[in-house]
């Protein structure tokens, strides 16, 4: 598990400054802040942030509206746009990028602490989550960990077994958390490496060690094989 990664886009110093700042107090982990376009662009190709917050107006030719707009052709995370204009103009023209969060300033910890809730929960639900306190965004899931999003990659889960309402996600450092869904829900929103194998499993497929007649091995967990799952998991298997 890691800390939501955020990328600051500010061409003032001090402001870019203080908003890192009030991420490391709030629990996040900021990036080194960038302040135009070419250097946003760079920083989120080489640090791949895991959401972004935009001044709008940047040193140069291009704003922070532009930068939104590589974000959704390239990157596809959230971002927040920052803004001291608030005019009918610039909120038009920001909206077109269908931004999750906007953030006024000048602006408190709190409000920013905000800002980044509603951005995550927002941009969750365009990608067609169903979970209110834990969503899907990419190659991670995310949860709430002492008040703050946290992030757990798929690299990292061994494999994931139906509780009733909810799914046990079991890590290969043995750890496991436990998501608000279905595991009809999850699979749809995870990676190919993962395979449904019994009506109560899902695994990683980097982690399977051995395949028996009614059970596998993923890790050093032994994992019943439902009769109907077997054969499209030797199609799998055959196929990587």
């Amino acid at each position: 598990m890691s800390k939501i990664r955020i990328l600051v886009v500010e061409d003032e110093i001090l402001i870019a400054d203080n908003i890192c700042d009030s991420l490391v107090e709030l629990g996040y982990e900021p990036l080194e802040p960038v302040s135009n376009f070419t250097e946003a662009v760079e920083a989120l190709e080489s640090k791949h942030p895991d959401i972004a917050i935009l001044d709008i107006q940047l040193s140069g030719k291009k704003t922070g509206i532009d930068v939104a707009k590589v974000i959704r052709e390239q990157f596809n995370i959230p971002f927040i746009f920052l803004t001291s204009n608030s005019d009918k103009a610039t909120v038009s023209e920001a909206k077109e990028t269908y931004p999750p969060a906007f953030l006024v300033k000048p602006f408190s910890k709190e409000e920013l602490y905000t800002s980044i809730e509603i951005a995550m929960y927002n941009f969750s639900g365009l990608q067609g989550t169903s979970n209110t306190q834990d969503f899907i965004i990419k190659d991670a899931v995310f949860f709430k960990e002492k008040g703050v999003f946290v992030k757990l990659l798929f690299k990292d889960i061994e494999y994931i077994k139906s509780a009733h309402v909810y799914v046990e996600i079991h890590l290969k450092s043995g750890r496991n958390h436990v998501v608000r869904t279905s595991l009809n829900d999850i699979l749809e929103k995870l990676s190919p490496d993962f395979i449904r194998v019994h009506r109560g499993y899902i695994i990683n497929s980097t982690f399977l060690q051995l395949i028996e007649t009614s059970s596998l091995v993923v890790g050093k967990t032994k994992i019943p094989v439902g009769t109907k799952y077997r054969e499209g998991l030797l199609k799998r298997i055959n196929h990587f």
